[in-house]
């Protein structure tokens, strides 16, 4: 496991503001070692709880074109039948994998492919479990295309704590199936809109793993 390049800086800038707060609470309330030591027990954990967010498991990478792997770590939300209104502009099956502050927040391409459509859009910061945060929230939707002509959307959404999401893709350019798509920060979701088609192997509830995970199947 090593660290993700989103998270190189925050890192090191987190270690230097909480050293530099640990060194002058030390030096001037040195008297108050309960203080000195809560604190940077404190201190430990919270570096200890950023470095773990912004890590990056070593894992193999799955390819088989007919398969739509878990774009993330996370729990399945939403599995339904609905309007897809930004794209696509007709029915397709959603599947929703929420993230908690716990998962690996890196997020993965589900097939390979061209990147037909992309757009960021700015929004709200609602709790990434409500419906409304997949047209509301701060968001990215890009649309890849298979070498079959084959059409999936993925959209990554803020949640609540969340403020910045990171995404490569470019309108134009060529993916590889599981290779990353981007990273969101502190809590989010990502929503895969799959054709009515595909067949779907998750369940309610159920744990995924980005990149290992078989979502669907065209």
């Amino acid at each position: 496991m090593t660290i993700h390049k989103e998270g190189r800086a925050i890192i090191i800038s987190f270690f230097i503001l909480l050293s530099a707060i640990n060194l002058l609470v030390f030096y001037f309330i040195s008297d108050h070692r309960i203080v000195t030591w809560c604190l940077g027990i404190v201190s430990f954990l919270y570096l200890i709880f950023i470095v773990r967010f912004f890590r990056k498991p070593a894992r193999v990478l799955n390819t088989d074109e007919n398969n739509i792997y878990a774009p993330a770590d996370g729990t399945v939300m939403v599995i339904e039948e609905t309007s897809e209104n930004e794209y696509f502009k007709d029915k397709r099956i959603q599947v929703s994998i929420f993230m908690s502050v716990w998962n690996v927040h890196i997020n993965w391409f589900p097939i390979c492919g061209i990147i037909k459509y992309f757009k960021y859009h700015p929004g709200k910061f609602l709790v990434a479990r409500v419906p409304k945060s997949s047209t509301e929230n701060e968001r990215t939707t890009a649309v890849l295309e298979d070498k079959n002509k084959r059409q999936i959307l993925v959209r990554q959404i803020a949640g609540i704590v969340a403020r910045r999401i990171i995404c490569y893709a470019k309108e134009g350019s060529e993916v590889s199936q599981n290779s990353e798509m981007g990273f969101i920060r502190f809590g989010s979701r990502v929503d895969v809109f799959l054709p009515l088609g595909a067949k779907v192997h998750v369940e309610l509830g159920q744990k995924t793993k980005g990149t290992q995970t078989i979502v669907a199947t065209f």
